[in-house]
C-alpha cells in the first residue's frame, strides 16, 4: 500500500519535491543567479548610456536638411522661416495648452527648430508644433552659412562683392573666397600667436630684467640699462612692423562681402572673412554628406572653441587633458612604486606599517574636491608662492608659479591617484615567489640587484595595472581641477614655440570641465546640448585609448617575462 502511494505521487513524493526546492534556496544557486542578474543589469545600463552618447555625439556632425515653412505665432502675422529640425518630442495633451486646435485631444508633436539668424531674430531656436508648419518645403538653393559670430545664417545667395566689384551669385567663386578667408585667418593666427607671442615674451623678459636691476639697486648709469633700452627699442620696432602686417590682413578679410536673402524676404550683408563654411544640405548626395561629415569631425577635433564655447572645436581641451594625464602619470608612477617597494621590501612589518597601509587605503576614498582644496593651499599658495619669492621676486606681485597651473593640477591628481598605484604594486610584489629572491641571493646577488633585476621586472604588469586605474580616474576628474588650473578658455596652449616650449605654470582647458561649462553654464542650452554629447564621446574614447595602450604595454611586459617552458 505504501509503495502504491509512492508510485501514485502520494505525500512522500510531495515532501521530497518540497525538500528539493528548499534545498535549492539553501544552496549557492540563488546567489549565483542574483550576481549574474546584477552584472547583466549593470552591463545593460552601461550599454544604454554608451549607446545614447554614441548616437547623439556622432549625429552632431551630420548635415541636417533645412526646411522652409510658414509660421503664424499667437497674436502675430504669418512669417516665413527656415531652419533645421534639431529635436522631435511627443507631449501629452494636458502639457500642450498652446497647441493648435487640430492637435487637441491627441499627442501633439513639438519640434525644436534651429532657425539661426540670431542677429536679426534675437534667438537661435524656436519650439513649434508640427501642425504649425504650413507649406513646408526643402528648396535645394537654401544655403547654410556658418559664421565666426552670431551662429548660423540661413538664406539664399543673392550677390557677391569682390574687391569693390559686385558680381552675380557664383557658388565656385563663393567657395574660393571662403577658402581665401580661411587662409587669411590662419596667417593672422600664426602672426599673433607665433611672432607676436615671441615679441611679447621678449618684452616681458626685458621688463623683468630691468626690475631685477632695480631690486639689486644698480646705479642709473649702469651699462645694462643701456643694453636693455636698445633691446626694447628693437622689439618695439618689430611689434610695429607686426601691427602693420596684421592690419593689412584684417583689411583683406573685410574686403569681400556677400548678400543673403532670408526666407522672410529680408536682405543681410555679411563679410566673407566671418564666414567659415557655406553649404546646401538639401542638394547634397550621400557621398557629399559623408565627406562633409568626416571634415566636420576633423574640424571638431582640431579646431578651437568659439562663441563662449558654444560652437567650434575642442582641440585645446583635448590637448590639455592629454598633457595633464601624461604629467600625472610621470609624477605618480615613480612615487607610488617607490612607496610600495619600501612598504613591502624594506619596512619592518609592524603596527606602524599596518597603520600606513590603512591610511593609504583610506586615502583612496577621500572626496576629490578635498584634494583640490589641499592642492590650492599647499601646492599653489605655499609651494608656488615660495618659488615666486625665491626665484621670481622681480615679477611680484604678479604670480608666476603662485597661481593655478598645469604642474599643480598634475601634482594634485598624482596625489589623488597614488594610493591606487601603491596598492597595485604591493599586490604585484606579494605575488613574486620568495624562492626567486632566495635563489638570486644564493647566486651572489645583492639585495639591490635582486630587487632591480629579478623582482621588479616581474612586477611591471602590476605597476601598469595601477597606472591604468589611475589614468581612468584622473582623466575624468573635474572638481579638484577647478581649483588648481583648469579654466573656461585658455589664451594659449601649455606647449608652443616660445622657449622653454613647455609652460608648466600656464592654465589649461580640460574635456571634463568643458563638458560641465558647456552643459550647465552656457547661455544657449539648446545649441550646446549636441556639443555636450560629442565632447563626452571624445572624453570616453580618450580614456579608452589610454587604457588600451597601458593594457597593451602590460601584456607585452607579461609575455616578455613569462617562462618559455610554461
Amino acid at each position: 500500500m505504501v509503495a502504491h502511494e509512492s508510485r501514485q505521487g502520494g505525500p512522500g513524493a510531495a515532501a521530497g519535491t518540497g525538500g528539493r526546492r528548499l534545498g535549492w534556496f539553501r544552496g549557492d544557486d540563488p546567489f549565483i543567479w542574483l550576481c549574474a542578474g546584477a552584472v547583466a543589469f549593470c552591463l545593460l545600463m552601461v550599454s544604454g548610456l554608451m549607446g545614447l552618447i554614441l548616437v547623439r555625439g556622432m549625429t552632431y556632425f551630420w548635415p541636417a536638411p533645412v526646411v522652409e515653412f510658414e509660421y503664424t505665432a499667437p497674436g502675430a502675422s504669418s512669417v516665413t522661416l527656415a531652419g533645421e529640425i534639431a529635436h522631435r518630442q511627443l507631449v501629452l495633451p494636458e502639457q500642450a495648452l498652446d497647441a493648435p486646435p487640430a492637435a487637441t485631444g491627441t499627442h501633439p508633436e513639438r519640434l525644436l527648430l534651429k532657425t539661426g539668424n540670431r542677429r536679426i531674430y534675437g534667438q537661435d531656436f524656436r519650439r513649434i508644433y508640427s501642425a504649425d508648419l504650413q507649406n513646408a518645403r526643402y528648396p535645394e538653393e537654401l544655403t547654410v552659412f556658418q559664421r565666426t559670430e552670431w551662429g548660423n545664417l540661413y538664406g539664399y545667395l543673392e550677390a557677391l562683392e569682390v574687391a569693390g566689384v559686385r558680381r552675380s551669385p557664383d557658388d565656385a567663386l563663393l567657395q574660393d573666397l571662403i577658402a581665401r578667408g580661411a587662409d587669411l585667418r590662419r596667417q593672422l593666427r600664426r602672426l599673433e600667436r607665433g611672432e607676436g607671442g615671441r615679441i611679447n615674451g621678449a618684452l616681458e623678459k626685458l621688463r623683468l630684467e630691468e626690475r631685477r636691476l632695480e631690486l639689486d639697486e644698480a646705479p642709473a648709469d649702469d651699462a645694462r640699462y643701456v643694453r636693455l633700452a636698445e633691446q626694447r627699442r628693437t622689439q618695439q620696432e618689430r611689434y610695429k612692423n607686426l601691427e602693420g602686417r596684421v592690419g593689412a590682413l584684417r583689411q583683406q578679410l573685410e574686403r569681400d562681402r556677400v548678400w543673403v536673402r532670408l526666407a522672410s524676404g529680408e536682405r543681410v550683408e555679411q563679410t566673407l572673412g566671418d564666414i567659415l563654411l557655406a553649404y546646401r544640405p538639401n542638394a547634397m548626395s550621400l557621398p557629399q554628406k559623408l565627406g562633409f561629415y568626416l571634415r566636420g569631425v576633423l574640424k571638431f577635433l582640431g579646431g578651437e572653441p568659439r562663441e563662449a564655447n558654444t560652437e567650434g572645436g575642442i582641440f585645446p581641451a583635448l590637448f590639455g587633458t592629454f598633457i595633464m594625464v601624461l604629467g600625472m602619470s610621470v609624477l605618480v608612477t615613480p612615487f607610488g612604486v617607490i612607496a610600495a617597494i619600501y612598504l613591502h621590501e624594506n619596512a619592518r612589518q609592524g603596527l606602524l606599517t599596518r597603520l600606513v597601509r590603512i591610511s593609504v587605503n583610506n586615502l583612496a576614498g577621500v572626496p576629490s574636491v578635498v584634494y583640490g582644496v589641499f592642492g590650492l593651499g599647499f601646492f599653489v599658495y605655499f609651494l608656488g608662492g615660495s618659488l615666486d619669492r625665491l626665484f621670481y621676486p622681480e615679477a611680484l606681485p604678479a604670480p608666476t608659479f603662485g597661481t593655478p597651473g598645469l604642474i599643480w593640477a598634475s601634482l594634485t591628481l598624482g596625489l589623488l591617484t597614488v594610493p591606487v598605484v601603491i596598492v597595485a604594486t604591493e599586490e604585484g610584489l606579494s605575488r613574486v615567489p620568495h624562492s626567486l629572491r632566495e635563489g638570486s641571493l644564493a647566486l651572489g646577488a645583492t639585495r639591490s640587484e635582486t630587487l632591480w633585476r629579478t623582482v621588479l621586472p616581474l612586477t611591471i604588469p602590476a605597476m601598469l595595472t595601477g597606472l591604468i586605474l589611475a589614468v581612468a580616474r584622473a582623466a575624468g576628474e573635474v572638481a579638484p581641477l577647478m581649483l588648481v588650473g583648469v579654466v573656461k578658455l585658455a589664451p594659449s596652449l601649455p606647449v608652443d614655440g616660445v622657449f622653454p616650449y613647455l609652460h608648466l605654470e600656464r592654465k589649461f582647458m580640460h574635456l571634463g570641465f568643458h563638458i560641465y561649462d558647456v552643459g550647465f553654464q552656457s547661455p544657449n542650452v539648446e545649441a550646446t546640448q549636441p556639443l555636450v554629447y560629442a565632447t563626452t564621446l571624445v572624453l570616453v574614447l580618450l580614456i579608452v585609448v589610454l587604457n588600451l595602450s597601458a593594457i597593451y604595454l602590460r601584456h607585452r611586459m607579461r609575455e616578455g617575462y613569462r617562462d618559455p617552458g610554461t
